[in-house]
């Protein structure tokens, strides 16, 4: 089990005791263990995906009976991220039991980091707080992987971005989902294209990420990437892209966010400029 507590401290790594050969390695508390417990996995665990994430927290360690998880490779680079939700009255400062069923996209590295962040919905550096608990990926084998490459797609999880008043409409409730396309000239294209289409795995809406693509008649029509400029031309004959502010402001994230990932964009230009109106 692996227990960590922010008295002093905003950040905490629990590190695992050095294994001696035939000895099963348990986790201990560190004696910092009065806001967060994981069950599972454990430190050091060979995981899978989808990983289950089982624990409590104290009631303070969640808004809106959640709080972020995130699965990070050796990088740094996020491979998933979905809240986890209380399974009890999270208004107490008592300890609340949480459950998570996290997909992930394949790690290139052997190592990462589970993430368990504390809700933070002032923003406030200084209310910030989180667990990380080292693990490993198990060996998973890519077939044809010379010719297919991996993208991610950015959708949206309203659970993620909560804030006084409710939901935010901001980029912090993007979510990233990673597909296998065909190597091609043009992945920028391909990747809209997919994105535009909206298709979700049954495991990532019971997460809670969702969009509002596909759209009646919206469609790309170019991409190109000038001087870090990535141009998107959109056909939207029923201005399905117009009306209201925070939708179409998560609407448009959404793609930017999706075009940003290319280390060739520095910055998204959508044309014609009357898409995304609110």
């Amino acid at each position: 089990m692996v227990l960590i507590g922010a008295a002093l401290v905003s950040w905490f790594v629990v590190e695992p005791r050095e294994q001696q050969p035939g000895q099963v390695v348990t986790t201990t508390p560190s004696g910092l263990d009065d806001l967060i417990v994981v069950d599972a996995p454990v430190i050091n665990a060979v995981v899978t995906s989808p990983l289950m994430i089982t624990g409590k927290a104290r009631g303070n360690w969640y808004f809106e009976a959640s709080f972020p998880v995130r699965i990070l490779d050796a990088h740094g680079n996020e491979l998933a991220v979905a809240p986890a939700t209380a399974q009890s009255d999270w208004m107490t400062t008592s300890f609340v039991p949480f459950s998570l069923t996290l997909p992930f996209a394949t790690s290139t590295t052997e190592t990462g980091t589970l993430v368990l962040e504390k809700d933070n919905p002032s923003g406030l550096p200084e209310h910030d707080n989180a667990l990380r608990i080292p693990i490993r990926f198990a060996v998973t084998s890519t077939p044809d992987a010379s010719n297919s490459t991996s993208v991610k797609l950015f959708y949206y999880n309203p659970a993620m971005d909560q804030g006084p008043g409710g939901v935010q409409c901001s980029a912090k409730g993007l979510v990233a989902v990673t597909r296998t396309i065909p190597k091609s000239p043009t992945p920028l294209k391909n990747a809209i294209e997919l994105l535009l289409q909206g298709k979700l795995t049954d495991a990532e809406k019971k997460q809670g990420i969702t969009t509002e693509f596909p759209l009646a008649g919206f469609a790309l029509s170019s991409a190109t990437i000038t001087d870090g400029v990535a141009t998107l031309s959109f056909t939207d004959p029923q201005n399905k892209t117009i009306g209201g502010a925070c939708r179409v402001g998560v609407l448009w994230q959404q793609i930017a966010g999706t075009a940003m990932q290319f280390p060739t964009v520095q910055s998204v230009r959508f044309m014609p400029e009357e898409l995304f109106q609110p």
